[in-house]
């Protein structure tokens, strides 16, 4: 696995997500890393990203499999390009669609892993899905439907600067 992250690719101007932006000092900061033909990530909850005594608060299980899945859809993506997954600027991609299961319920205090990989990609679209593990144990499960930036988008916000 490469010691910089996916997202530590992303150009400056599309690195403010509270999920997984560098740049965003309140934001959750996750971290994905290509190995071999998956993206993983690990994250450990706080105790106020609480649902109930013990248990994680589902949206931040969203939150984490939607910024993961898109950080998997930008290194699949490069890839598939034939650029190395540490292309810089990576390609940036927005979620078009998540879609989350939840399996059991996530314990609190325990470190999660994602696992998640590009199921297809057809031009601008990516499909991921991804499992949410706790303990050994699949927790949820989720299928994000990514789509890369428009250059007119990326085109507007390097004019920004």
């Amino acid at each position: 696995m490469n010691s910089k992250a996916i997202q530590d690719y992303y150009s400056d101007n599309f690195s403010h997500c509270y999920g997984c932006g560098r740049l965003n000092d309140q934001g959750l900061k996750i971290k994905s890393y290509w190995d071999g033909e998956e993206a993983i990530c690990t994250f450990q909850p706080q105790p106020y990203h609480i649902a109930i005594p013990g248990y994680v608060y589902g949206g931040l299980i969203a939150s984490i499999i939607d910024c993961h899945s898109i950080a998997t859809a930008s290194a699949a993506s490069a890839r598939a390009e034939g650029l190395p997954v540490e292309a810089e600027p990576a390609p940036r991609f927005l979620t078009a669609s998540l879609k989350v299961d939840y399996i059991q319920p996530t314990p609190l205090g325990v470190l999660l892993t994602v696992r998640a990989r590009a199921r297809e990609i057809k031009g601008r679209k990516v499909v991921v899905t991804a499992e949410l593990l706790a303990d050994g144990e699949i927790r949820a499960r989720g299928e994000v439907v990514a789509v890369k930036v428009p250059e007119e988008l990326t085109d507007v916000e390097e004019k920004r600067r």
